[in-house]
């Protein structure tokens, strides 16, 4: 029979003795706890114990020596041996190195910083995100690295900028590019270290086979390739249809084309549910990317009109409910205190949609556009007993941070190439005076470079902005609106008193606009801007599937 103690060490068997081993049983007591100690101090009276292997002379110990006992000895120790056994098995629980903490990231598409009550929303309801907040953390100044879905998703995935990986723009039904072989995303790093790891919902980084999320490091995937208004055409033949139109996909098999969107919500609520009881005892990195609230607006029956806030806000309800059951199995399945759980958005909202887009609140701007109403999404991180709740972080973060603060956690290692992100740790589990390591920040659309960040200040660089609503043209009932061009100069902004970005403080700067200057001509040599026909030693060529590593790293 085998015992384990504390100390967790290999066990060898410990035959019974004459009297000088009482001494040498208790000096290896150390070894063990409290408890462990008092049962090993017993045994070793009777001249028998189980002790770890490290102890001294413990070769000294044979077989034979049980022969030279007395049947009643042999009984008590027996007894007592037994005692030992059923007193251990709650100590190596409790010596069991800690477990790796599960994962869970949920991004929603094109939702906007004033979308939800905890940022101020007075139309939208959203309970289990608001308790999210009240439990965890929420940040007022979360960017993502690019105002558009392709560019912002692997951003989060690789923890680098999206020009540096070679997909700076979105990635369409007839593009042949996608995510290169040769780069390392965080599924990949967590399931190095023994982690479970799925997709449920939208991918966006290449539909070619190659490029979709089990070559990537996912084991599950149900969800689309791409937006939900996205029509790819399936050629094949094994599945016994052809047809045009949204496809979802099982791992690397469509099973539908022209899903019903107003069930996928819920159907992927389902299927991540099923996935957090199927692996409780395996830790997981659950990647949860709702195609919603994206146009087309779809919703299950169960919440149309529930909202009082049109479709769009039954929507942002549906997406809410869908997080109120992943946080229920967690809770069901005992797995709170050991889950991360991030939420967030890709992006701002659409305004050309008008009612069937969202707000980016007292932002300016919204998606493809470099204002913060475009790059600032709401985000809240929650996980009890390591995140302190009810805290609200105003310092600067982004979603690059989020792979190296999830391989920190994991015990991973980082990919052996730039990775711009940080590890934001310390300010997740408040420690006093922690400050985010981030100090800068890069605005860029496609392969412009369109703002700096430094702090508060935030340099505009000028350009073009290309996808300005037209305020006399905004959608209406999923209609898409109208954009216009608007030429953009010079402009200094304080983000601490100027969230709006309306007040140019240039002229009163000038030592802060020069500073962000250099900064913008160091971001330029390194990841290029075509602005200023600047092509950047790092940005990468885009993959195609005849060579998925063209271009730097």
């Amino acid at each position: 029979m085998t015992a384990r103690c504390a100390s967790a060490r290999p066990w060898v068997t410990i035959m019974p003795v004459q009297s000088h081993s009482a001494k040498w049983a208790h000096e290896s007591a150390a070894h063990c706890s409290a408890d462990c100690q008092s049962a090993v101090s017993q045994v070793a009276n009777l001249r028998y114990s189980r002790l770890p292997i490290g102890a001294t002379n413990c070769r000294r110990f044979t077989r034979s020596a049980i022969s030279h006992q007395p049947t009643g000895h042999i009984h008590r120790i027996a007894l007592l041996l037994a005692l030992l056994i059923i007193a251990l098995p709650n100590h190596a629980e409790a010596a069991a190195p800690p477990a790796k903490p599960h994962f869970i990231v949920i991004l929603a598409d094109d939702l906007g910083y004033g979308d939800l009550g905890c940022y101020g929303a007075k139309s939208l309801t959203t309970p289990h995100l608001d308790r999210m907040a009240r439990e965890g953390m929420r940040f007022t100044d979360f960017c993502v690295a690019a105002p558009l879905c392709s560019p912002s998703r692997v951003a989060l995935l690789s923890g680098r900028y999206p020009q540096r990986v070679g997909i700076p723009g979105g990635i369409g039904p007839k593009s042949n590019s996608g995510i290169a072989a040769s780069e390392k995303l965080l599924p990949e790093i967590l399931r190095d270290q023994g982690y479970r790891t799925a997709l449920i919902g939208k991918w966006h980084l290449g539909h070619r086979k190659e490029f979709l999320p089990l070559q990537h490091g996912f084991d599950e995937w149900l969800g689309t390739p791409a937006s939900n208004d996205t029509a790819h055409e399936n050629r094949d033949p094994a599945m016994g249809f052809t047809g045009t139109g949204l496809l979802l996909f099982e791992g690397n098999r469509v099973i539908e084309i022209a899903p019903d969107q107003s069930q996928l919500t819920t159907r992927y609520a389902e299927r991540a549910t099923r996935f957090i009881g199927q692996h409780t005892a395996q830790p997981f990195f659950l990647y949860v990317a709702p195609n919603m609230p994206h146009t087309p607006l779809a919703v299950s029956p169960k919440f149309r009109g529930q909202s009082g806030r049109g479709l769009y806000g039954d929507v942002v309800a549906e997406l809410d409910w869908a997080v109120g059951q992943l946080l229920g199995a967690l809770q069901r399945h005992g797995l709170e205190d050991r889950t991360l759980v991030i939420f967030t958005s890709d992006n701002g909202p659409w305004l050309i949609f008008g009612d069937h887009g969202g707000s980016a609140g007292p932002l300016r701007g919204g998606k493809k556009q470099t204002f913060e109403g475009g790059v600032r999404v709401p985000c809240v991180m929650r996980w009890p007993g390591r995140i302190p709740a009810g805290r609200v972080c105003h310092e600067l973060v982004t979603s690059l941070e989020i792979l190296p603060t999830l391989t920190r956690l994991a015990d991973g290692r980082l990919p052996d190439r730039q990775i711009d992100g940080f590890d934001i740790w310390p300010v997740l589990s408040g420690a006093t005076g922690t400050k985010s390591p981030r100090e800068t920040f890069l605005y860029y659309w496609q392969k412009e470079l369109h703002a700096v960040r430094s702090g508060p200040w935030k340099l505009q660089l000028p350009h073009p902005d290309a996808q300005t609503p037209d305020p006399a043209r905004i959608g209406r009932g999923g209609e898409r609106g109208a954009i216009t061009t608007a030429k953009l100069g010079l402009a200094l902004y304080d983000l601490q008193n100027d969230l709006g970005e309306s007040q140019d403080v240039a002229l009163k700067h000038p030592q802060v606009v020069q500073q962000l200057q250099r900064l913008a001509g160091q971001a330029r040599a390194d990841l290029g801007d075509d602005l200023a026909e600047r092509r950047g030693s790092e940005r990468r060529r885009s993959a195609n599937p005849g060579d998925p590593s063209v271009g730097p790293r």
